[in-house]
């Protein structure tokens, strides 16, 4: 299966990155990728003003307007959205919070997966701002079943190993990872250690670095770090991307997965 990863760098409107959004994912789709994926908060970067103005649902302009793009290609994009989800109170103050959804739209299916584990670390609470999902999601695309996962899922093996249990041999996992002292190190060593813990592919986009190579390694919140990467059920690193915008196409044989699950039967 041809699958396209596109790494860019979302801005503050919605508008704005739902043009750049249908620019890459053309472009992939002329490459001849068949599943693609796009960064978390393709429609609004982090840090970039409050989610829940331009959170919408997958029936508004940002998630029908990839999804007519993607009936009319022929084919399957995933990316980081927003949705309206509840109301809290955090340290006296009311906050509308959100969904981190990841939309999964194509010519026969328009579904979101709901991110599960917010980004409560590194001083960081993403929880006061984002609505926790609860539901695993898989899909089918040519009679491969792929499953998701967002950004800092990726620190807990279960949700993979039990993605891989429900069928899934390739794992998508939007993302915008931050940067920092060790970042790097721990984002390849995550996405290498989830391969092999469900013996899947995982094909992960992530959002490009900010200021690109020049504040590479300068800590940040998650704004991105790019090295978006495809890595086969072995652990074995296939394509991995610099910290600038970038799009990898890349063939992935799933008789990889059936062979990697004979040798090695850890599900």
């Amino acid at each position: 299966m041809q699958i396209g990863i596109v790494q860019f760098t979302a801005g503050a409107d919605i508008v704005d990155n739902l043009a750049l959004a249908r620019d890459k994912v053309q472009e992939a789709a002329s490459r001849g990728a068949r599943l693609i994926v796009l960064p978390e908060a393709a429609s609004q970067a982090f840090d970039s003003g409050r989610l829940d103005k331009q959170a919408q649902e997958l029936d508004g302009p940002y998630a029908t307007g990839l999804g007519e793009l993607a009936r009319e290609l022929g084919v399957t994009v995933v990316a980081g959205m927003f949705r309206p989800a509840d109301t809290v109170e955090r340290d006296g103050k009311t906050l509308n919070r959100v969904r981190n959804t990841a939309l999964i739209t194509g010519p026969d299916l328009h579904v979101a997966y709901d991110k599960i584990h917010t980004f409560d670390a590194f001083d960081y609470r993403e929880s006061d701002t984002v609505r926790p999902g609860t539901e695993l999601v898989t899909f089918e695309v040519e009679g491969v079943t792929v499953g998701v996962a967002i950004c800092y899922d990726i620190r807990f093996p279960e949700q993979f190993r039990e993605l891989a249990r429900r069928g899934a041999q390739v794992i998508v996992v939007p993302t915008s990872w931050a940067d920092g002292p060790e970042k790097l190190y721990q984002w390849r060593i995550l996405t290498a250690a989830r391969a092999l813990d469900s013996t899947s592919w995982i094909v992960a986009a992530g959002q490009a670095r900010p200021g690109g190579q020049e504040q590479a390694g300068q800590s940040s919140g998650p704004t991105g770090i790019g090295h978006s990467c495809v890595v086969g059920p072995t652990g074995r690193r296939e394509s991995e991307a610099g910290y600038e915008p970038e799009i990898i196409v890349c063939d992935l044989d799933m008789g990889d997965v059936e062979k990697a699950r004979r040798s090695l039967p850890v599900l």
